[in-house]
């Protein structure tokens, strides 16, 4: 086993394999092996994105991830199922392609993107013991998840599985319970389309926005390092996007000075950008919406909230601070301004080295390829120049005198720690904030990644208090 380097962690496994693999491929090796890409690229892989979990490894038929909630890879599993019992639909029964699937919550060794443990093992041998087209679980993953999908389980009882010394409690999901269409807490919405459309702020400058969904509304502040475009494309980016747009419509921006809005701008102040949230609300006849603030939007979110109380309903802040860096200690303004320095020569530049200074502050855990898209990200979102007046005037913002004002409903949210923006900024936020609610989330990432579990629980956090 490679030598332990990263952590010990509490995690769900899902292990799936392809029952009669090795018949088919005896019978058509290419066609069986296009077949079953195809059911990964189309099925597996966004399931597992869009269930917060990511991808470990592929194994031949078979494949290995992992979830920061046992509930969103029980679910995942069912629609996994579910959707192969669809594609295998009038395909002749010797081309069926059927998947057995293991669910197992337990503590596994990290080291590097691998996971490792025992408890993976009992993954992969509860996957061997599952009904073809069925799941079966854990007592350790069944405890968690009884009556919180609408599954049925049937007893298994104690199993001996193999190289495991103690027997396994297990339960099953036959496959008989997962033939129907399927329910809105495990089903995927992959009809979702994104609409963009153009404002003129109050200075003639254009804004690109963006709308997924349909329900309530929710209305994403504009923040620095966003495509309206390339995040929806991207594999990393877009599952955060579905979560949010599920069972509501789903507003975002690129703020001015970026990506599809202008970037040759004459202007860029708090004012400006609380202005663009204004623009972009009024070009969607929004009349009352939940406000989300990610970062530096959560300080246009407040400022916001305090001019238009009575459009907000919930306020929402992830990872965001009153207080800019430079006027937050001597010793992050003279960082900062280093940092300045360095984006005036880089910026855009075909520099990977010099982009991974800053995806090592937005998301240290990532892995090579998000690390890649988010680097090919900062390329494509501005101007050296922009970028450089960007970080600075976001530097200088203050909103403490707002707090107290603030009279909406309010949930924030920071993980310790975050690397980006001091876990003290987002606590000093909360506390200005009257009744507001402070989650503390546990990890590094200021960017959450899918299926990590701060990311899991900003989304459960978040939901609870909407539907307050």
């Amino acid at each position: 086993m490679p030598e332990e380097r990263v952590e010990r962690r509490l995690t769900t496994i899902i292990a799936g394999d392809v029952a009669g693999y090795s018949r088919m491929m005896g019978d058509d090796e290419r066609g069986t092996l296009a077949r079953l890409q195809a059911h990964h690229s189309q099925l597996i892989a966004p399931s597992v994105s869009q269930h917060q979990g990511r991808i470990v490894k592929w194994m031949g038929d078979g494949f290995l991830a992992e979830f920061g909630s046992v509930v969103e890879a029980v679910g995942c599993a069912a629609h996994i199922q579910r959707g192969m019992a669809a594609r295998n639909r009038g395909v002749a029964e010797n081309l069926q392609m059927v998947f057995r699937i293991g669910v197992h919550l337990g503590d596994v060794i990290i080291d590097k993107d691998e996971i490792y443990g025992d408890d993976v093992n009992i993954a992969a041998r509860l996957e061997g013991i599952a009904e073809a087209g069925g799941i079966c679980v854990s007592r350790q993953a069944y405890d968690q998840v009884q009556g919180k999908l609408p599954l049925t389980f049937r007893k298994l009882g104690p199993q001996t599985l193999k190289n495991i010394a103690k027997p396994v409690e297990a339960f099953s999901i036959d496959a008989g319970t997962l033939s129907g269409s399927g329910d809105p807490q495990v089903s995927i919405p992959v009809d979702l389309t994104q609409e963009v459309h153009y404002a003129r702020a109050a200075d003639g400058v254009r804004i690109a926005w963006a709308k997924i969904g349909q329900g309530p509304p929710l209305v994403r502040a504009g923040h620095w390092l966003t495509h309206l475009e390339y995040d929806w494309e991207s594999p990393f980016r877009r599952p955060a996007l579905v979560n949010l747009a599920k069972g509501r419509t789903l507003i975002r921006y690129d703020p001015r000075g970026s990506v599809l809005s202008d970037w040759d701008v004459g202007v860029l102040s708090l004012d400006a950008w609380v202005s663009d949230l204004e623009t972009v609300v009024a070009a969607a006849e929004l009349d009352r919406f939940a406000l989300l603030g990610l970062s530096q939007s959560c300080a246009v979110s407040i400022a916001y909230a305090v001019r238009h109380p009575e459009r907000v309903s919930h306020l929402v802040l992830y990872g965001g601070f009153a207080r800019g860096g430079d006027k937050r200690s001597p010793q992050e303004k003279e960082k900062r301004a280093a940092m300045a320095t360095l984006m005036r020569m880089g910026w855009g530049a075909n520099d990977a080295g010099f982009r991974q200074l800053f995806t090592s502050q937005m998301m240290p855990g990532a892995t090579k390829e998000q690390a890649d898209s988010f680097n090919e990200l900062q390329r494509r979102t501005t101007s050296p120049e922009c970028a450089v007046r960007y970080f600075e005037t976001v530097g200088n913002f203050d909103v403490t005198d707002l707090l107290a004002k603030v009279s909406v409903p309010t949930l924030v949210m920071h993980a310790r720690g975050d690397l980006q923006q001091p876990f003290e900024a987002g606590r000093e936020m909360a506390a200005g904030i009257p009744g507001a609610r402070f989650v503390a989330l546990q990890g590094q990432n200021h960017m959450l990644l899918p299926g990590e579990p701060a990311a899991v629980r900003f989304r459960e956090e978040l939901e609870l208090f909407l539907a307050r």
